[in-house]
């Protein structure tokens, strides 16, 4: 997980027309978390990780590795 911000989860989470609350509901999450993981300043587990990029049709590089 990247320290700074994840710009590219958020844009990939907005290119697919979903709110932060449609997402966490997607992926059993809640909203906060995903702020969170937006922000930084959450570091979520690879089943989250793995629930994130399938729900958004994007790979862990795309969206966590640098």
């Amino acid at each position: 997980m990247e320290s700074k911000r994840n710009e590219r989860m958020r844009n990939a989470r907005m290119e697919s027309g979903l709110s932060q609350q449609q997402l966490a509901d997607a992926v059993g999450a809640t909203r906060q978390t995903i702020g969170l993981i937006e922000a930084g300043r959450y570091n979520p587990s690879l089943k989250l990780c793995t629930a994130i990029c399938k729900t958004l049709g994007k790979t862990l590089g795309d969206l966590f590795w640098e």
